[in-house]
Protein backbone atom coordinates (compact mmCIF):
# COMPACT_ATOMS: atom_id res chain seq x y z
CA UNK A 1 0.00 0.00 0.00
CA UNK A 2 2.77 2.58 0.76
CA UNK A 3 4.71 1.86 -2.32
CA UNK A 4 1.01 2.22 -4.38
CA UNK A 5 0.95 5.74 -2.52
CA UNK A 6 4.25 6.63 -3.02
CA UNK A 7 4.17 5.37 -7.05
CA UNK A 8 0.98 7.76 -7.06
CA UNK A 9 2.74 10.96 -4.97
CA UNK A 10 5.50 10.58 -8.16
CA UNK A 11 3.26 10.57 -10.87
CA UNK A 12 1.63 13.24 -9.45
CA UNK A 13 5.05 15.57 -9.05
CA UNK A 14 5.69 14.16 -12.54
CA UNK A 15 2.61 15.86 -13.99
CA UNK A 16 2.80 18.83 -12.44
CA UNK A 17 6.23 19.20 -13.58
CA UNK A 18 5.62 18.32 -16.53
CA UNK A 19 2.66 21.23 -16.61
CA UNK A 20 5.33 23.84 -15.22
CA UNK A 21 7.59 23.02 -17.88
CA UNK A 22 4.58 23.27 -20.23
CA UNK A 23 3.29 27.17 -18.58
CA UNK A 24 7.05 27.80 -18.86
CA UNK A 25 7.32 27.29 -22.58
CA UNK A 26 4.22 29.48 -22.88
CA UNK A 27 5.78 32.10 -20.98
CA UNK A 28 8.82 31.83 -22.94
CA UNK A 29 6.96 32.34 -25.59
CA UNK A 30 5.11 35.59 -24.63
CA UNK A 31 8.61 36.83 -23.67
CA UNK A 32 9.91 35.78 -27.13
CA UNK A 33 7.52 37.84 -28.95
CA UNK A 34 9.72 41.26 -29.38
CA UNK A 35 13.23 39.18 -30.24
CA UNK A 36 10.91 37.17 -32.67
CA UNK A 37 9.38 40.34 -34.45
CA UNK A 38 12.60 42.60 -34.44
CA UNK A 39 13.81 39.77 -36.47
CA UNK A 40 11.42 39.90 -39.25
CA UNK A 41 12.19 43.24 -39.50
CA UNK A 42 16.08 42.77 -39.53
CA UNK A 43 15.48 40.37 -42.63
CA UNK A 44 13.24 43.00 -44.59
CA UNK A 45 15.94 45.64 -44.04
CA UNK A 46 18.63 43.32 -45.32
CA UNK A 47 16.49 42.20 -48.31
CA UNK A 48 16.04 46.04 -48.80
CA UNK A 49 20.18 47.11 -49.08
CA UNK A 50 20.52 43.99 -51.50
CA UNK A 51 18.51 46.62 -54.02
CA UNK A 52 20.07 48.16 -56.47
CA UNK A 53 20.17 52.30 -55.87
CA UNK A 54 17.75 52.57 -58.64
CA UNK A 55 15.02 50.21 -56.90
CA UNK A 56 15.87 51.39 -53.27
CA UNK A 57 15.17 54.98 -55.22
CA UNK A 58 11.84 53.87 -55.75
CA UNK A 59 11.05 52.53 -51.99
CA UNK A 60 12.52 55.50 -50.31
CA UNK A 61 9.93 55.63 -47.54
CA UNK A 62 11.22 51.89 -46.72
CA UNK A 63 13.63 52.50 -43.83
CA UNK A 64 10.91 54.81 -42.37
CA UNK A 65 8.67 52.06 -42.67
CA UNK A 66 10.94 49.89 -41.15
CA UNK A 67 11.16 52.60 -38.08
CA UNK A 68 7.72 52.48 -37.35
CA UNK A 69 7.33 48.72 -37.59
CA UNK A 70 9.66 48.65 -34.78
CA UNK A 71 8.18 51.11 -32.81
CA UNK A 72 4.76 49.05 -33.22
CA UNK A 73 6.32 45.87 -32.17
CA UNK A 74 7.55 48.10 -29.15
CA UNK A 75 4.00 48.94 -27.97
CA UNK A 76 2.58 45.41 -28.63
CA UNK A 77 5.97 43.92 -26.06
CA UNK A 78 4.70 46.63 -23.71
CA UNK A 79 1.31 45.17 -23.39
CA UNK A 80 2.42 41.87 -23.34
CA UNK A 81 4.52 42.42 -20.82
CA UNK A 82 1.94 44.37 -18.43
CA UNK A 83 -0.04 40.86 -19.13
CA UNK A 84 2.40 38.54 -18.25
CA UNK A 85 3.69 40.83 -15.08
CA UNK A 86 -0.52 40.52 -13.88
CA UNK A 87 -0.67 36.84 -14.61
CA UNK A 88 -0.82 34.75 -11.23
CA UNK A 89 0.67 31.52 -12.04
CA UNK A 90 -1.60 27.98 -10.58
CA UNK A 91 1.68 26.52 -10.12
CA UNK A 92 4.93 26.33 -8.35
CA UNK A 93 7.20 27.77 -10.76
CA UNK A 94 10.57 27.43 -9.14
CA UNK A 95 10.46 23.40 -9.28
CA UNK A 96 13.25 21.67 -10.54
CA UNK A 97 12.64 20.35 -13.57
CA UNK A 98 14.96 17.63 -13.90
CA UNK A 99 11.69 15.72 -12.23
CA UNK A 100 10.37 16.08 -16.09
CA UNK A 101 13.94 14.22 -17.74
CA UNK A 102 12.26 10.71 -17.83
CA UNK A 103 14.11 7.69 -19.88
CA UNK A 104 10.53 8.01 -22.33
CA UNK A 105 9.69 11.16 -23.69
CA UNK A 106 6.55 12.80 -22.81
CA UNK A 107 4.62 14.63 -25.79
CA UNK A 108 5.09 18.80 -25.58
CA UNK A 109 1.24 20.28 -24.53
CA UNK A 110 0.60 24.02 -24.66
CA UNK A 111 -2.81 22.54 -22.12
CA UNK A 112 -3.94 22.31 -19.12
CA UNK A 113 -4.12 19.80 -16.86
CA UNK A 114 -3.40 15.71 -16.52
CA UNK A 115 -5.60 13.04 -14.91
CA UNK A 116 -7.53 13.35 -12.05
CA UNK A 117 -6.56 16.88 -10.95
CA UNK A 118 -9.26 17.72 -13.27
CA UNK A 119 -12.04 17.73 -10.93
CA UNK A 120 -13.31 21.05 -12.52
CA UNK A 121 -11.03 24.07 -11.13
CA UNK A 122 -13.44 26.96 -11.55
CA UNK A 123 -13.83 30.35 -10.12
CA UNK A 124 -16.49 32.88 -10.07
CA UNK A 125 -16.79 36.48 -10.84
CA UNK A 126 -17.07 38.49 -8.09
CA UNK A 127 -19.67 41.29 -7.07
CA UNK A 128 -17.10 43.99 -8.45
CA UNK A 129 -17.24 41.78 -12.04
CA UNK A 130 -13.13 40.29 -10.81
CA UNK A 131 -12.80 36.92 -13.16
CA UNK A 132 -10.41 34.55 -11.13
CA UNK A 133 -8.73 31.93 -13.17
CA UNK A 134 -6.59 29.06 -12.34
CA UNK A 135 -5.14 25.92 -13.88
CA UNK A 136 -6.13 25.73 -17.29
CA UNK A 137 -4.13 25.07 -28.23
CA UNK A 138 -6.22 25.81 -30.04
CA UNK A 139 -5.91 29.42 -30.67
CA UNK A 140 -5.73 29.67 -34.36
CA UNK A 141 -8.36 27.09 -35.28
CA UNK A 142 -8.51 29.07 -38.97
CA UNK A 143 -7.39 32.02 -39.26
CA UNK A 144 -23.32 44.08 -27.91
CA UNK A 145 -22.40 46.41 -26.71
CA UNK A 146 -20.90 49.44 -26.18
CA UNK A 147 -19.27 50.13 -28.76
CA UNK A 148 -15.76 52.70 -28.39
CA UNK A 149 -15.16 54.41 -31.35
CA UNK A 150 -12.22 56.11 -31.60
CA UNK A 151 -9.66 57.20 -34.58
CA UNK A 152 -7.74 54.36 -36.49
CA UNK A 153 -5.58 56.31 -38.47
CA UNK A 154 -1.76 55.38 -37.24
CA UNK A 155 -0.07 57.35 -34.91
CA UNK A 156 1.92 60.47 -34.88
CA UNK A 157 5.81 59.96 -34.83
CA UNK A 158 5.73 61.73 -31.80
CA UNK A 159 3.16 59.73 -30.46
CA UNK A 160 4.68 56.20 -31.47
CA UNK A 161 8.12 57.31 -29.59
CA UNK A 162 6.01 58.53 -26.69
CA UNK A 163 4.62 54.96 -26.47
CA UNK A 164 7.98 53.07 -26.99
CA UNK A 165 9.87 55.29 -24.34
CA UNK A 166 7.14 54.53 -21.69
CA UNK A 167 7.69 50.22 -22.83
CA UNK A 168 11.62 51.24 -22.62
CA UNK A 169 10.91 52.66 -19.24
CA UNK A 170 8.65 50.25 -17.58
CA UNK A 171 10.79 47.40 -19.55
CA UNK A 172 13.67 48.99 -17.72
CA UNK A 173 11.95 49.28 -14.13
CA UNK A 174 10.58 45.97 -14.54
CA UNK A 175 14.00 44.20 -15.25
CA UNK A 176 16.27 45.56 -12.66
CA UNK A 177 13.41 44.77 -9.66
CA UNK A 178 13.48 41.20 -11.02
CA UNK A 179 17.28 41.51 -10.43
CA UNK A 180 16.62 42.50 -7.32
CA UNK A 181 14.52 39.90 -6.31
CA UNK A 182 16.74 37.76 -7.45
CA UNK A 183 19.16 38.70 -5.10
CA UNK A 184 16.50 38.50 -2.29
CA UNK A 185 15.84 35.03 -3.38
CA UNK A 186 19.33 33.71 -2.49
CA UNK A 187 19.20 34.50 1.01
CA UNK A 188 15.17 33.71 1.62
CA UNK A 189 13.42 30.35 0.54
CA UNK A 190 10.64 30.98 2.11
CA UNK A 191 7.74 29.69 -0.18
CA UNK A 192 4.49 31.93 -0.57
CA UNK A 193 0.78 30.64 -0.90
CA UNK A 194 -1.70 32.87 -2.38
CA UNK A 195 -5.26 32.89 -1.05
CA UNK A 196 -6.20 29.49 -3.54
CA UNK A 197 -3.23 27.81 -1.85
CA UNK A 198 -1.30 28.39 -5.18
CA UNK A 199 2.48 28.44 -4.07
CA UNK A 200 5.51 30.09 -5.54
CA UNK A 201 8.75 30.53 -4.90
CA UNK A 202 8.55 34.55 -4.59
CA UNK A 203 6.45 36.89 -7.16
CA UNK A 204 6.89 36.87 -10.02
CA UNK A 205 10.07 34.78 -10.09
CA UNK A 206 9.29 33.08 -13.13
CA UNK A 207 9.69 36.52 -15.47
CA UNK A 208 13.12 35.88 -14.61
CA UNK A 209 15.15 35.96 -17.54
CA UNK A 210 16.96 33.12 -16.65
CA UNK A 211 13.34 31.00 -16.18
CA UNK A 212 13.40 32.31 -20.16
CA UNK A 213 13.41 28.81 -22.58
CA UNK A 214 14.25 29.30 -26.11
CA UNK A 215 11.17 27.88 -27.76
CA UNK A 216 10.83 27.41 -31.85
CA UNK A 217 9.24 29.99 -33.63
CA UNK A 218 5.67 28.56 -34.11
CA UNK A 219 5.08 29.33 -30.51
CA UNK A 220 5.83 32.66 -31.01
CA UNK A 221 3.44 32.41 -34.07
CA UNK A 222 0.89 31.33 -31.26
CA UNK A 223 1.18 34.56 -29.31
CA UNK A 224 0.42 36.34 -32.67
CA UNK A 225 -2.49 34.49 -33.36
CA UNK A 226 -3.36 35.69 -29.58
CA UNK A 227 -3.18 39.12 -30.62
CA UNK A 228 -5.41 38.60 -33.44
CA UNK A 229 -7.78 37.04 -31.52
CA UNK A 230 -7.74 39.89 -28.86
CA UNK A 231 -9.11 42.10 -31.86
CA UNK A 232 -11.56 39.42 -32.80
CA UNK A 233 -13.28 39.43 -28.99
CA UNK A 234 -11.90 42.66 -27.61
CA UNK A 235 -12.32 45.20 -30.24
CA UNK A 236 -14.57 47.37 -31.96
CA UNK A 237 -12.49 46.41 -35.62
CA UNK A 238 -14.21 42.71 -34.45
CA UNK A 239 -17.49 43.90 -34.48
CA UNK A 240 -17.87 42.16 -37.74
CA UNK A 241 -16.66 39.06 -36.58
CA UNK A 242 -19.00 38.76 -33.83
CA UNK A 243 -21.90 39.77 -35.21
CA UNK A 244 -21.55 36.98 -37.65
CA UNK A 245 -20.60 34.51 -34.89
CA UNK A 246 -21.75 35.87 -31.71
CA UNK A 247 -25.03 37.43 -32.45
CA UNK A 248 -27.05 34.45 -33.64
CA UNK A 249 -26.49 32.86 -30.38
CA UNK A 250 -26.98 35.30 -28.67
CA UNK A 251 -30.31 36.02 -30.33
CA UNK A 252 -31.31 32.70 -29.85
CA UNK A 253 -30.50 32.05 -26.55
CA UNK A 254 -32.50 35.76 -25.79
CA UNK A 255 -35.78 33.87 -28.16
CA UNK A 256 -35.36 30.14 -26.28
CA UNK A 257 -35.31 31.41 -22.44
CA UNK A 258 -37.96 34.31 -22.79
CA UNK A 259 -38.82 33.90 -18.92
CA UNK A 260 -35.12 34.53 -17.01
CA UNK A 261 -35.52 35.98 -13.62
CA UNK A 262 -32.82 37.16 -11.59
CA UNK A 263 -33.71 34.47 -8.53
CA UNK A 264 -32.84 31.81 -10.83
CA UNK A 265 -31.40 32.35 -13.90
CA UNK A 266 -30.48 29.44 -16.33
CA UNK A 267 -27.11 27.89 -16.55
CA UNK A 268 -25.07 28.18 -19.78
CA UNK A 269 -21.62 26.92 -20.76
CA UNK A 270 -19.60 27.84 -23.51
CA UNK A 271 -16.73 24.89 -24.10
CA UNK A 272 -13.80 26.80 -26.14
CA UNK A 273 -14.37 30.20 -24.56
CA UNK A 274 -11.35 31.52 -25.89
CA UNK A 275 -10.67 35.34 -24.63
CA UNK A 276 -13.98 34.98 -23.14
CA UNK A 277 -15.80 37.58 -25.02
CA UNK A 278 -19.21 35.77 -25.67
CA UNK A 279 -19.13 33.63 -22.56
CA UNK A 280 -19.66 37.58 -21.01
CA UNK A 281 -21.94 38.23 -23.64
CA UNK A 282 -24.25 35.53 -22.41
CA UNK A 283 -23.70 36.27 -18.44
CA UNK A 284 -24.83 39.41 -19.84
CA UNK A 285 -28.17 38.90 -21.10
CA UNK A 286 -29.08 37.55 -17.75
CA UNK A 287 -27.77 33.66 -17.79
CA UNK A 288 -25.15 31.66 -15.26
CA UNK A 289 -22.70 31.78 -17.36
CA UNK A 290 -19.68 30.31 -17.44
CA UNK A 291 -16.61 29.46 -19.92
CA UNK A 292 -14.28 26.94 -20.48
CA UNK A 293 -10.86 26.84 -21.91
CA UNK A 294 -7.91 23.90 -22.42
CA UNK A 295 -5.25 26.66 -23.53
CA UNK A 296 -2.67 28.46 -21.41
CA UNK A 297 -2.20 31.19 -24.51
CA UNK A 298 -5.51 32.10 -24.27
CA UNK A 299 -6.23 31.66 -20.33
CA UNK A 300 -3.65 34.56 -19.44
CA UNK A 301 -4.74 36.56 -21.92
CA UNK A 302 -8.32 36.36 -20.75
CA UNK A 303 -7.66 36.75 -17.63
CA UNK A 304 -5.67 39.87 -18.16
CA UNK A 305 -8.83 41.80 -20.10
CA UNK A 306 -11.22 40.56 -17.69
CA UNK A 307 -9.67 40.87 -14.69
CA UNK A 308 -7.04 44.11 -15.27
CA UNK A 309 -9.00 46.11 -17.86
CA UNK A 310 -9.53 49.53 -15.45
CA UNK A 311 -11.10 51.22 -18.80
CA UNK A 312 -12.29 50.84 -22.64
CA UNK A 313 -9.73 51.55 -24.50
CA UNK A 314 -7.29 51.33 -22.52
CA UNK A 315 -4.61 49.93 -24.81
CA UNK A 316 -3.29 50.30 -27.96
CA UNK A 317 -2.24 47.21 -30.15
CA UNK A 318 -0.80 46.14 -33.94
CA UNK A 319 -2.31 43.42 -34.77
CA UNK A 320 -1.54 43.54 -38.60
CA UNK A 321 2.20 44.20 -38.56
CA UNK A 322 3.24 40.53 -39.21
CA UNK A 323 2.96 39.99 -42.30
CA UNK A 324 3.40 42.21 -45.35
CA UNK A 325 1.39 39.97 -47.83
CA UNK A 326 -2.08 41.56 -49.12
CA UNK A 327 -1.94 44.83 -47.23
CA UNK A 328 -3.25 47.85 -49.55
CA UNK A 329 -1.60 50.23 -47.37
CA UNK A 330 1.04 50.49 -45.37
CA UNK A 331 -1.04 52.42 -43.10
CA UNK A 332 -3.77 50.08 -43.21
CA UNK A 333 -0.87 47.18 -41.88
CA UNK A 334 0.79 49.68 -39.47
CA UNK A 335 -2.72 50.99 -37.64
CA UNK A 336 -3.40 50.78 -34.28
CA UNK A 337 -6.27 48.96 -32.93
CA UNK A 338 -7.74 49.90 -29.26
CA UNK A 339 -8.72 47.26 -26.58
CA UNK A 340 -10.90 46.73 -24.83
CA UNK A 341 -13.83 48.32 -26.65
CA UNK A 342 -15.89 47.66 -23.65
CA UNK A 343 -15.08 47.45 -19.90
CA UNK A 344 -15.55 44.07 -18.78
CA UNK A 345 -16.69 44.78 -15.11
CA UNK A 346 -19.10 47.84 -15.98
CA UNK A 347 -20.34 45.24 -18.38
CA UNK A 348 -23.59 44.25 -16.64
CA UNK A 349 -22.78 40.69 -15.70
CA UNK A 350 -24.92 38.00 -14.21
CA UNK A 351 -23.99 36.71 -10.80
CA UNK A 352 -22.48 33.59 -10.95
CA UNK A 353 -20.14 33.97 -14.36
CA UNK A 354 -17.17 32.01 -14.00
CA UNK A 355 -14.15 30.39 -15.88
CA UNK A 356 -12.79 27.27 -15.88
CA UNK A 357 -9.39 26.01 -17.08
CA UNK A 358 -9.01 22.55 -18.43
CA UNK A 359 -9.77 19.63 -20.80
CA UNK A 360 -13.72 19.75 -21.72
CA UNK A 361 -13.75 16.04 -21.51
CA UNK A 362 -11.70 15.56 -18.49
CA UNK A 363 -13.63 18.46 -16.67
CA UNK A 364 -17.54 17.84 -17.69
CA UNK A 365 -16.81 13.91 -18.45
CA UNK A 366 -17.71 13.73 -14.50
CA UNK A 367 -20.99 12.57 -12.50
CA UNK A 368 -21.03 15.76 -10.89
CA UNK A 369 -22.31 17.57 -14.22
CA UNK A 370 -24.76 15.16 -15.55
CA UNK A 371 -27.84 17.61 -16.28
CA UNK A 372 -26.60 20.58 -14.80
CA UNK A 373 -26.89 23.05 -17.68
CA UNK A 374 -30.21 24.67 -19.36
CA UNK A 375 -27.91 25.32 -22.72
CA UNK A 376 -24.36 24.33 -23.63
CA UNK A 377 -23.12 26.86 -26.69
CA UNK A 378 -20.11 25.92 -28.88
CA UNK A 379 -19.04 28.18 -31.21
CA UNK A 380 -15.81 27.27 -33.72
CA UNK A 381 -15.16 24.44 -30.75
CA UNK A 382 -16.83 21.04 -31.81
CA UNK A 383 -14.03 20.35 -34.93
CA UNK A 384 -11.13 20.96 -31.64
CA UNK A 385 -12.01 17.16 -30.48
CA UNK A 386 -9.45 14.26 -30.43
CA UNK A 387 -12.96 12.52 -30.91
CA UNK A 388 -15.89 14.30 -31.86
CA UNK A 389 -18.65 11.52 -30.72
CA UNK A 390 -17.23 12.04 -27.28
CA UNK A 391 -17.71 15.53 -27.19
CA UNK A 392 -21.42 14.97 -28.05
CA UNK A 393 -22.41 11.86 -25.95
CA UNK A 394 -20.62 14.95 -23.05
CA UNK A 395 -22.67 17.59 -24.26
CA UNK A 396 -26.24 15.45 -24.04
CA UNK A 397 -25.00 13.99 -20.43
CA UNK A 398 -24.48 17.42 -19.11
CA UNK A 399 -27.91 19.11 -20.59
CA UNK A 400 -31.18 18.75 -18.61
CA UNK A 401 -33.46 17.04 -20.04
CA UNK A 402 -35.31 19.48 -22.61
CA UNK A 403 -32.29 21.36 -22.36
CA UNK A 404 -30.41 23.04 -25.56
CA UNK A 405 -27.19 22.79 -27.47
CA UNK A 406 -26.92 25.83 -29.87
CA UNK A 407 -23.66 25.45 -31.97
CA UNK A 408 -21.90 27.32 -34.60
CA UNK A 409 -18.59 26.09 -36.27
CA UNK A 410 -16.75 24.78 -39.38
CA UNK A 411 -15.29 20.97 -39.08
CA UNK A 412 -11.80 22.30 -39.63
CA UNK A 413 -10.51 18.67 -37.39
CA UNK A 414 -7.53 20.34 -35.61
CA UNK A 415 -5.78 16.74 -35.07
CA UNK A 416 -6.24 15.62 -38.95
CA UNK A 417 -2.85 17.11 -40.48
CA UNK A 418 -1.17 15.29 -37.40
CA UNK A 419 1.81 13.72 -39.80
CA UNK A 420 4.41 11.78 -38.19
CA UNK A 421 2.48 11.58 -34.63
CA UNK A 422 0.90 7.88 -35.22
CA UNK A 423 -0.79 7.70 -31.64
CA UNK A 424 -2.55 11.32 -31.92
CA UNK A 425 -5.92 10.00 -32.45
CA UNK A 426 -8.36 12.36 -34.78
CA UNK A 427 -11.94 11.30 -35.41
CA UNK A 428 -13.01 13.37 -38.35
CA UNK A 429 -16.73 13.36 -39.21
CA UNK A 430 -19.23 14.65 -42.14
CA UNK A 431 -21.40 17.31 -41.14
CA UNK A 432 -23.95 14.63 -41.96
CA UNK A 433 -22.45 12.14 -39.31
CA UNK A 434 -21.78 14.72 -36.99
CA UNK A 435 -26.06 14.85 -37.29
CA UNK A 436 -26.62 11.60 -37.62
CA UNK A 437 -24.96 11.25 -33.76
CA UNK A 438 -26.50 13.59 -32.40
CA UNK A 439 -29.96 12.39 -33.02
CA UNK A 440 -28.26 9.16 -31.52
CA UNK A 441 -27.84 10.90 -28.30
CA UNK A 442 -31.11 12.04 -28.12
CA UNK A 443 -30.94 15.57 -29.56
CA UNK A 444 -33.54 17.04 -31.95
CA UNK A 445 -32.87 19.56 -34.61
CA UNK A 446 -34.59 22.29 -34.31
CA UNK A 447 -32.94 24.97 -36.36
CA UNK A 448 -30.34 24.86 -38.77
CA UNK A 449 -28.69 27.01 -41.25
CA UNK A 450 -25.48 28.20 -42.25
CA UNK A 451 -23.80 31.23 -41.81
CA UNK A 452 -20.84 33.17 -43.55
CA UNK A 453 -18.08 34.15 -41.48
CA UNK A 454 -14.39 34.20 -41.06
CA UNK A 455 -11.98 34.16 -38.12
CA UNK A 456 -9.52 36.89 -36.76
CA UNK A 457 -9.13 37.79 -40.25
CA UNK A 458 -7.71 41.18 -41.18
CA UNK A 459 -10.79 43.14 -42.72
CA UNK A 460 -8.57 45.31 -45.01
CA UNK A 461 -7.01 42.44 -46.35
CA UNK A 462 -6.86 41.34 -50.04
CA UNK A 463 -7.43 37.98 -48.76
CA UNK A 464 -10.33 36.75 -47.27
CA UNK A 465 -10.42 33.45 -45.86
CA UNK A 466 -14.22 33.01 -45.12
CA UNK A 467 -16.21 29.64 -43.49
CA UNK A 468 -19.62 28.69 -44.60
CA UNK A 469 -20.23 27.33 -40.76
CA UNK A 470 -23.11 25.23 -39.77
CA UNK A 471 -25.69 26.79 -37.01
CA UNK A 472 -28.04 24.76 -34.99
CA UNK A 473 -29.98 24.76 -32.23
CA UNK A 474 -30.76 21.13 -30.80
CA UNK A 475 -32.88 20.28 -28.22
CA UNK A 476 -32.35 17.24 -25.83
CA UNK A 477 -35.21 15.24 -25.78
CA UNK A 478 -36.74 14.06 -22.76
CA UNK A 479 -36.67 10.11 -20.97
CA UNK A 480 -40.32 10.20 -21.63
CA UNK A 481 -40.03 11.38 -25.41
CA UNK A 482 -36.82 8.46 -26.08
CA UNK A 483 -38.77 5.89 -25.19
CA UNK A 484 -41.90 6.60 -27.27
CA UNK A 485 -40.07 7.02 -29.93
CA UNK A 486 -37.30 4.00 -29.81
Amino acid sequence: MEEEDEERCRQRRLEEALEVKSLRRIISAYLNYPEAAHEDVNRYERCFKKLSPAHKDLLSHSPTKFQRLRRCISINSRFIFTMLEAFDPPLDMSQDMDICEEPHEHPHNDNLFSGERNACPCHPASTSGRMCFTEADQACSGEQNNEIHKTSEVMDTNEEVEAEDSYKSKTSSLRADLENRKETDQSCSNDIADSNGNVSSSPREWLNPSFQLNVPLVDVDKVRCIVRNVVRDWAAEGQKERDQCYKPILEELDALFPNRSDESPPACLVPGAGLGRLALEISCLGFVSQGNEFSYYMMICSSFILNHSETAGEWTIYPWIHSNCNSLSDSDQLRPVLIPDIHPASAGITEGFSMCGGDFVEVYNDPSQIGVWDAVVTCFFIDTAHNIVEYIEIISKILKEGGVWINLGPLLYHFADMYGQEDEMSIELSLEDVKKVALHYGFEFEKEKTIETTYTTNPRSMMQNRYYAAFWTARKKSASLKHASS
